[in-house]
């Protein structure tokens, strides 16, 4: 929620148009205090963000109320973290983001979307993190889940991770749940495309029920990720999104497209070689 809340009080400041050294200076907070509550990496302070409200011009009572909530939920103390001893801080960052998502774009040219992983697939991919990595779908069973909408390039469909069988299970596991669950929504990008809306890698746009909060772009590096909100970036991303899930193969495609990859993977028949038994002379 302070990522959250950073994330708004930034798009405040960019749609009054003042830098973050500008918004700051009658409030005696310098631009590296703005950038850091901005980014969601440091402490809000109530009387500072009633302040930066009122320097943007916001002055709706229940907007300015609204705000103050959120603020006090990110100094609440959180519940300790489950999977802290495997999971490194800038990933439990996005895990909190996720759980708080709607709707969650997500274009992977690696691997299967962490969400739809089985666990044998999983254990391949991120062998430290497989309990986390279980924990963390549940989002999609909860009561309220959000909507997945998920493209994934079919090179790393056709990529054996953890074996043939693992593989075949995985994409198994993908037919039942495209064809079962209402909120999730999986595209493949076909090898055959050829060149496509983006080069950069895989990417994951997060939305929240709350409509005066950004939306947020989210990039997993090796041992990092970035986490994009200013408008530029939001709109670069979601106008790729739009066209790699253009460019990808219909939805009711889906199923068929993975039913043609398992057959693939299966093993070759092994064909018996007739026996010479020659004729006697």
């Amino acid at each position: 929620m302070r990522v959250l809340v950073g994330a708004y009080l930034r798009q405040l400041r960019e749609d009054s148009g003042l830098t973050g050294a500008e918004a700051g200076a009658p409030l005696h907070l310098g631009e590296p205090a703005i950038t850091g509550m901005e980014l969601g990496r440091v402490v809000l302070d109530e009387r500072d963000v009633l302040a930066l409200l009122s320097r943007y011009g916001i002055h709706d009572a229940q907007e300015r109320a609204a705000l103050l909530a959120r603020v006090r939920e990110t100094n609440a103390p959180g519940r300790s973290h489950s999977y802290s001893d495997v999971t490194p801080n800038w990933f439990q960052r996005y895990l909190s983001l996720q759980a708080r998502a709607s709707l969650i774009r997500t274009y992977e040219v690696q691997s299967v979307p962490g969400l739809l992983q089985t666990e044998a697939y999983a254990r391949a991919v991120v062998p430290r993190r497989v309990r986390q990595r279980l924990a963390q779908q549940q989002v999609l069973n909860r009561p309220d889940p959000p909507k997945l909408w998920a493209l994934v390039h079919e090179a790393a469909l056709r990529r054996p991770v953890g074996g043939r069988a693992v593989m075949r299970d995985q994409l198994e596991a993908l037919i039942a749940v495209v064809t079962k669950s209402p909120n999730v929504r999986l595209q493949v990008l076909p090898v055959a495309a050829g060149g496509h809306a983006t080069a950069g890698g895989s990417f994951t746009i997060l939305r929240f029920p709350e409509p005066d909060l950004p939306d947020m772009v989210y990039l997993e590096q090796l041992t990092s990720a970035l986490y994009l909100h200013s408008r530029a970036d939001i709109d670069f991303y979601f106008h790729a999104a739009n066209r790699l899930f253009v460019e990808a193969a219909p939805l009711r495609d889906t199923a068929g497209i993975l039913e043609r990859i398992i057959d693939d993977l299966r093993p070759p028949r092994r064909t018996r070689t007739p026996r010479n038994e020659g004729h006697p002379r």
